[in-house]
């Protein structure tokens, strides 16, 4: 029950960086590494406004939240939207979301140091206790908030006209800008939904365990196999291949040593690249030529 119980929790935490990646990703094709940096950015920033500002906890979120969305989109603004005027390819997006992140992750720890912090200072207890195992109320929180953050994503981006649209850029943004559709406005959008997505998580899982400036780049890498075992386009998809990440890593480190989770990982993810690359949902994108 206990191992039920803990992969309930990464499985929330992985489903919604899973969606926050995948919102980007799929308007973009950008391997948007710079994301990771938002989730830890996120999290230190609720920790500088609620302890060293000494602002309420409800307004640090707020705040945070609201920055790293503004993170998000500059980054797009400053970068990505001229790089893709001019047709760059690829590599060049991971390049340059890499050295974003970089940046990003020594100017934290710059600020803030290397040292492992908590953003959660509620006595620490032993939790509720659940037939046998023990869950904190922070978790609980956690798997809520994830959940009901994914469906209600889930039903904006297909019952809303910008989330339509968002769709639609995905799946052809020459023929979006024929339409009347602004595949760069709608870009913006995704990035922001994605970042608002990822500093929630990031918050969070600090709130959960701690934090160091480099815990992001391992939610990222969590998230992003968890979206690529999932498969494109799949709500269901993604909650399956979060599941089985989180799975696969519990009784990993259960059975073997905690050492074995990342290790794990990756195993499945060779493994789903190499025999089923469509993911669980086996869909491609479509895309319609003019």
């Amino acid at each position: 029950m206990q191992n039920a119980i803990n992969i309930a929790i990464a499985m929330s935490i992985y489903s919604l960086l899973a969606c926050s990646y995948a919102i980007i990703y799929y308007a973009t094709k950008i391997f948007h590494v710079f994301h990771a940096g938002i989730i830890v950015m996120a999290a230190y920033l609720v920790y500088f406004f609620s302890f060293r500002l000494l602002f309420t906890f409800g307004l640090s979120v707020l705040l945070s939240i609201t920055t790293s969305i503004t993170a998000g989109i500059l980054c797009d603004l400053l970068f990505y939207h001229s790089m893709r005027k001019k047709n760059l390819p690829s590599l060049s997006f991971l390049i340059v979301s890499i050295s974003l992140y970089v940046v990003l992750q020594n100017a934290i720890s710059l600020f803030f140091g290397d040292d492992t912090k908590v953003i959660n200072t509620s006595e620490i207890t032993v939790g509720h206790q659940v037939f046998g195992a023990y869950i904190t109320t922070i978790q609980i929180v956690t798997i809520f908030i994830s959940f009901a953050l994914l469906i209600a994503v889930n039903l904006f981006l297909h019952f809303t006209k910008i989330g339509k649209s968002i769709r639609a850029v995905s799946s052809n943004p020459d023929l979006c800008n024929i339409y009347g559709i602004s595949s760069d406005k709608i870009i913006l959008i995704a990035f922001a939904i994605g970042s608002a997505l990822a500093a929630v998580a990031g918050i969070l899982s600090a709130m959960d365990t701690n934090m160091t400036p480099t815990f992001g780049f391992n939610l990222l890498l969590y998230g992003v196999v968890a979206m690529i075992i999932g498969g494109v386009g799949s709500t269901r998809g993604l909650l399956a291949g979060s599941l089985l990440v989180a799975t696969a890593q519990h009784l990993a480190a259960f059975y073997l040593d905690t050492k074995w989770m990342d290790a794990v990982t990756y195993i499945i993810l060779i493994l789903f690249l190499i025999w089923k690359p469509l993911g669980f949902s086996g869909k491609r994108l479509k895309k319609v030529e003019v």
